[in-house]
């Protein structure tokens, strides 16, 4: 067994189910109680799913998409004792200016939410002239202030690293187009504000693999290890029956987070059940969220399901990385660091 170890706070009250017997080798397993939240979970609110998660004084915290019932989705905060049974806000969460005015996207969708430094940063899809990035911070998730947008339309799936890389804040993003994006590659960028963005770098495209050949966007914040930032990422392929999102895993260099060094051929977890099989957009598995424990080495990885419900998987970071080391392929368009 693997002896890398995760480089993070620990968290012994995390949520885990041991491995079941017959997984013959797969790295990631579902929690058997999936899925951990049902449709039509908070009044008005139709749908959770593509949601983030975080550990909060003795229990957890989370922001949550909120497909409300006239269609919009939002960003809803939830908590838990446990991370597995969540209550809800009733009210979407108001945003506000710096200078506390109210400050509302039109809409918000898929949010990541990362601590640095004592304060938790939101990322979110919203509307500005077009598909962009949208972030706010908070300290006490009671007041949630609106900062600039990071980077010009169009771009989703912005994930930020849980601490400054060289003194600097460091994003993952996956620019788009005005529509569904039959594209889409992982780029890297630095600030160190976080409101002037720049050192741009290409991290990794689509591949040959049938399940990542159309496009891939981030996932879940990357969770540093002494083998480097272990990514969860959604790879997305195209079939005569429509789009199948799957969960890869990849390895990047801690200090040049630009520079892949290992990457998975195989996805980790693939649409199986029937919550990630049916639903509002069928064949979905959408990593957003990861919850893990130094001490144990422990992983729990929350994803949206069908883009209908959250799910729950577990693995661990010895397992995972030495899956993603045994399966690796990186290709001469992934990590062109020189290339500007």
């Amino acid at each position: 067994m693997s002896d890398v170890k995760i480089l993070a706070p620990p968290v012994p009250n995390m949520p885990w189910q041991e491995k079941p017997d017959h997984l013959n080798g797969a790295p990631v397993w579902r929690y058997h109680g999936n899925p951990i939240i049902p449709r039509n979970p908070a009044k008005e609110v139709a749908r959770i799913f593509n949601s983030a998660v975080i550990p909060y004084e003795d229990g957890f915290i989370g922001v949550f998409r909120g497909e409300q019932t006239n269609g919009v989705p939002h960003i809803y905060l939830g908590r838990s004792g446990d991370a597995v049974n969540w209550r809800f806000d009733e009210e979407k969460i108001a945003f506000a200016d710096e200078e506390g005015n109210p400050f509302m996207p039109k809409y918000a969708y898929d949010p990541r939410l990362v601590e640095i430094e004592g304060i938790y940063y939101l990322i979110w899809c919203q509307d500005f002239y077009g598909a962009s990035i949208g972030m706010a911070k908070t300290t006490d998730f009671q007041t949630f202030i609106r900062i600039e947008n990071p980077f010009l339309p169009f771009n989703r799936n912005a994930v930020l690293f849980p601490r400054k890389i060289n003194g600097n804040f460091v994003m993952l993003s996956r620019p788009s187009d005005s529509g569904h994006t039959p594209f889409g590659d992982i780029f890297v960028s630095e600030s160190p504000d976080l409101v002037y963005w720049g050192k741009h770098r290409h991290v990794m495209g689509k591949s040959p693999e049938w399940w990542e050949m159309l496009k891939i966007g981030g996932g879940a914040a990357p969770i540093e290890t002494t083998e480097g930032w272990l990514l969860f990422y959604h790879g997305v392929t195209g079939t005569c029956n429509g789009y199948v999102y799957s969960i890869g895993g990849a390895i990047l260099d801690t200090d040049h987070p630009s520079v892949v060094k290992y990457r998975c051929e195989n996805f980790l977890l693939t649409p199986e059940e029937w919550y990630e099989e049916r639903g509002f957009v069928p064949n979905v598995t959408f990593p957003c969220a990861t919850i893990h424990d130094s001490n144990s080495g422990r992983i729990a990885v929350y994803y949206g399901a069908a883009d209908t419900y959250v799910g729950l998987a577990f693995t661990t970071v010895g397992e995972i990385v030495a899956y993603i080391k045994a399966h690796s392929v990186v290709r001469e368009a992934d990590s062109e660091v020189g290339r500007r």
